[in-house]
């Protein structure tokens, strides 16, 4: 049976992170990280909370702002990019309020460069991983990149 992913609802929610986390540097904002924080790892935990997917099925979608682009794909490794990508911005909050602001921005920019290079390029470096682990037999990663080629 053929998985399906909205691509769509992917993108938005790497907007979101992408631009709360920029405004967060730009205002110093600690507290919007942690909100980021905290989407992100209960809509990892909890996919029927995920606030910014929640946003693009009920707001964005209906109202034709973003049309629906729903391809065969395994969830698993986007959800487990989302959630490794909220334990490194929870890891930024507690850096940033322990009083080492550079390494704190820093793990925050790196989640904007990973969630970037998903939107724009296509490449998402979580499920790259996710698929690693599947390879080498780690338990857990129990899903396999889908063949969407046709011979």
């Amino acid at each position: 049976m053929a998985r399906k992913v909205d691509q769509s609802a992917l993108k938005v929610n790497q907007g979101f992170i992408i631009g709360l986390l920029i405004l967060a540097f730009i205002l110093d904002a600690v507290w919007l990280v942690a909100f980021v924080a905290v989407v992100m790892l209960v809509g990892t935990a909890v996919p029927k909370l995920a606030l910014f997917k929640i946003m693009y099925l009920h707001l964005l979608k209906p109202a034709g702002i973003i049309k629906p682009d729903v391809i065969t794909d395994n969830p698993e490794p986007h959800r487990f990019a989302q959630g490794f990508g909220g334990v490194v911005v929870a890891l930024s909050v507690l850096v940033l309020l322990a009083g080492f602001p550079l390494a704190g921005w820093a793990l925050a920019a790196l989640v904007v460069i990973l969630a970037a290079l998903n939107l724009f390029l296509g490449f998402c470096a979580g499920c790259f991983v996710y698929y690693q682990l599947n390879r080498f037999g780690i338990p857990g990663f129990t899903h396999s990149p889908i063949n969407t080629t046709t011979n």
